[in-house]
């Protein structure tokens, strides 16, 4: 018999996601190395981490509460994690070219922007499971 308890709503698997991003800015970055060498592979490091650890922070703390009694807070909780994920990507992108400047900028943009389209994936790549 089934248990009348009510089930508790799931939390997208954005995991995966962020593999996919990590994947290809990897991609991206041994493609630098091979094309332009060691700075060059460098430059794309930077670029896929500057786009994928605001993306991860963002995950971390957008998606930590569920359920239908929480929808405030949880709503809350999404602008804060918003706001925290455009205020670490200034200040990675003010670090990267403050500390240590990109020798090939075209690698680094190149390896941010691809990193940043792996969300278009993401209907396919996040998976929330079906109560039906």
């Amino acid at each position: 018999m089934r248990s009348m308890t009510p089930a508790r709503p799931r939390r997208p698997q954005v995991g995966r996601l962020l593999l996919g991003q990590t994947l290809t800015g990897a991609a991206v970055s041994l493609l630098a190395l091979i094309l332009g060498g060691v700075s060059d592979g460098l430059s794309a490091v930077s670029g896929a981490l500057v786009c994928l650890l605001p993306n991860a922070y963002f995950a971390w703390r957008a998606f930590r509460l569920r359920g239908a009694r929480l929808a405030r807070e949880i709503m809350n909780g999404f602008y804060r994690a918003e706001a925290g994920k455009f205020g670490l990507t200034v200040a990675l992108f003010t670090l990267v070219f403050v500390a240590v400047p990109p020798s090939n900028p075209a690698f680094f943009f190149g390896a941010y922007v691809l990193v940043q389209c792996v969300h278009w994936l993401g209907f396919w790549l996040v998976r929330t499971g079906s109560r039906t």
